[in-house]
């Protein structure tokens, strides 16, 4: 990790705030993996968020928006958030949504298919549309109408376009986590794995 993550206490009082928001929507939505260290310090993409308060602060605001607005399906969600991921080889997000994805009912070896690089050959009819829409984008490939209109069937406009900007929100967040080197949570950075 390039970035020591930052203690609460360590951080000037309009920071505090911020922290403490990204802990409630956290504890309220993002379960199941390592969020912080032992000393209470954030660690993923919100270390570096914190860290930049100029540009983190924005896209916090962002990514809370994608959480507070969800409506997408949580299976759907979760693909497009795991083929992102996996087109980055973003370590961090790859750890977090594996767990997330399983308690949003995705099988075992669909995860792993998916954090692999391919596509689960038994995918629900949404989870396929979000695949597809998610590999093109995440790819840095435009949108093929064929793509686009099987997502508008599976989703309708409103739902097409969060998975639209739920694929761009984690292209930066795979950003974030990849320039600053976050890895899966273990000993170097304080934390048990797992």
């Amino acid at each position: 990790m390039r970035l020591p993550p930052i203690p609460h206490d360590q951080l000037p009082p309009e920071l505090q705030a911020v922290d403490d928001d990204m802990r409630r929507e956290i504890a309220k939505h993002l379960k199941g993996f390592v969020s912080r260290r032992d000393d209470g310090a954030l660690v993923g993409p919100f270390a570096p968020m914190l860290r930049f308060p100029q540009f983190g602060q924005p896209a916090w605001t962002y990514t809370k928006a994608l959480i507070e607005n969800a409506k997408l399906p949580k299976g759907p969600h979760e693909v497009a958030i795991l083929v992102t991921g996996a087109r980055f080889n973003s370590r961090y997000e790859l750890y977090a949504h594996e767990h997330v994805a399983e308690q949003a009912g995705l099988s075992q070896a669909q995860i792993a298919t998916i954090a692999a690089g391919e596509r689960p050959s038994d995918l629900s009819e949404e989870e396929a549309a979000a695949y597809d829409v998610a590999a093109a984008l995440a790819g840095g490939k435009g949108l093929p109408e064929s793509t686009y209109q099987r997502a508008l069937r599976a989703f309708g406009e409103e739902q097409l376009a969060e998975l639209v900007y739920l694929v761009g929100g984690y292209c930066l967040v795979s950003v974030l986590l990849n320039a600053y080197d976050v890895s899966v949570p273990g000993s170097e950075e304080g934390l048990p794995r797992g």
